[in-house]
């Protein structure tokens, strides 16, 4: 085996190893003023499920009333979904038995769910500066947001909300920090990916915690079984980084590495206790998706033995940029999305912590009513969903448009203007989490352009 000493260990090691070690010691030194938020008694989660590629949501959510129904299909020509296929819904501000929405039929499980009260909807939000009219989106009369229609641009705006600007935060970044000195002790970092680094979690003071589907990446040669013989390069690693050193900047890389393995170590086994535990017995879709979820909801059952009482989970799949074969594809993301969100349901409801947890989605945009022949483009507004027993369910929030080519809501191409604005669904999130309104503009600054601050569908 080829020598190596020191110094050369410390640079080879694993780079992955930075955010875990600064995000396993949520309590650094910070020079920002501290939010007002806490201090906190209880437990509280968000888990955002971001569908990359931009969700034809208006196949998910479809009006289904014969007028409504009506426009749809004749804007959505092939891609429309057969009227007697919709899985019908009741929302409770509508008319009892109107069935007056549907949703996708592979979407059988979050119908249950929205029926049971445990889901709701949140119509036609995307990213606004301003609220914005047709004729002042065509007169460029109001500010709006930056490279609309751009996939990497409008991933970057429903995770940072930056509006017009530019932004190297992501808004659950920005709760992070504002409640940092609140959950010092906790041995997780308040964010937690895992569907790699997100813009969504990036902060100024507090840095995510980033791990694979089923848990942290361990590092590479090393066992903490002392029968075996990688335990003993554990310890020889051990004894490196604990070794004294006159650049700081050696030290700083050390205690980095030392606190990477100390995290990777007490996650690992709060995962691995809550198997051992039988706690869950749920059965998870054994998908990517399904994957990240199972892990986001062992890491809950074990929120005591972390210390922790405020967590943000960043899950996500791809696949939803349907420029092609959508009427083949889509019943498969969809379906796939509700038996996930179903099944991490279940699950809170096993834990005791249905009422603790709330999950919800996000997408780059919603896509075109206009069918390109085979699929649909990039657009602006859709339909979100919200699930847990904190969520005021069985309803739609916002206002879901007329889905008419040229019409009201329609800039061109079928692209639908958000009637709720982005900020106003995180800010909504961020009440109900813990941020005291003062600071509500600290996490979705466009809000104040806006009159409702709460959307209203989460118990607060």
């Amino acid at each position: 085996m080829k020598k190596i000493n020191r110094r050369d260990f410390l640079k080879t090691s694993s780079a992955a190893a930075v955010a875990a070690a600064f995000a396993s010691t949520p309590g650094l030194a910070y020079t920002q003023v501290v939010g007002t938020a806490g201090p906190f008694n209880d437990y509280r989660a968000l888990v955002c499920i971001f569908l990359h590629g931009g969700n034809d949501s208006f196949n998910m959510l479809v009006p289904n009333t014969d007028a409504e129904y009506n426009i749809y299909a004749a804007s959505r020509q092939n891609l429309s979904i057969a009227k007697e296929d919709l899985l019908p819904i009741n929302p409770a501000s509508l008319t009892p038995g109107s069935e007056a929405f549907g949703l996708h039929p592979t979407m059988g499980r979050m119908q249950a769910l929205f029926e049971a009260g445990n889901a709701a909807f949140v119509a036609n939000v995307g990213p606004l500066v301003e609220p914005t009219t047709r004729i002042e989106y065509q007169n460029q009369s109001v500010i709006l947001p930056s490279q609309l229609f751009s996939h990497n641009d409008q991933q970057a705006q429903w995770n940072s909300l930056k509006g017009a600007n530019t932004s190297k935060t992501g808004w659950a970044g920005r709760m992070a920090d504002l409640i940092r000195s609140n959950v010092a002790d906790q041995k997780m970092a308040t964010n937690a990916s895992l569907y790699g680094t997100s813009l969504f979690q990036s902060a100024d003071e507090t840095i995510a915690y980033v791990m694979g589907q089923s848990g942290p990446l361990q590092f590479e040669g090393f066992s903490t079984d002392p029968d075996n013989i990688l335990f003993d390069q554990r310890l020889a690693f051990q004894r490196v980084v604990e070794a004294q050193y006159d650049s700081i900047y050696e030290r700083g890389f050390a205690d980095i590495q030392a606190r990477a393995i100390d995290a990777a170590d007490s996650v690992s086994m709060a995962i691995q206790d809550a198997e051992a535990s039988g706690a869950i017995s749920t059965v998870f879709p054994n998908t990517p998706l399904g994957r990240q979820l199972e892990t986001v909801a062992k890491l809950i059952y074990s929120r005591e033995q972390l210390a922790m009482q405020r967590q943000v989970f960043f899950v996500g799949i791809g696949g939803f940029d349907s420029h092609d074969n959508q009427n083949e594809d889509q019943p498969g993301l969809l379906g796939g999305v509700s038996d996930a969100m179903a099944a991490f349901y279940d699950a809170t409801i096993e834990i005791g912590m249905a009422d603790s947890v709330t999950a919800f989605t996000q997408s780059d945009f919603g896509r075109t009513l206009t069918s390109n022949g085979d699929g649909t483009d990039h657009a602006w507004g859709g339909n979100q969903v919200v699930m847990g027993d904190a969520v005021i369910g069985r309803d739609i929030y916002g206002t879901y448009p007329v889905l008419e080519i040229g019409g009201p809501e329609d800039v061109g191409g079928g692209r639908m203007i958000p009637s709720t604005s982005a900020d106003q669904y995180a800010a909504t999130l961020a009440k109900w989490f813990g941020i005291p309104d003062i600071d509500l503009d600290v996490v979705a600054p466009n809000l104040g352009n806006f009159a409702e601050r709460d959307l209203g569908f989460m118990i607060t």
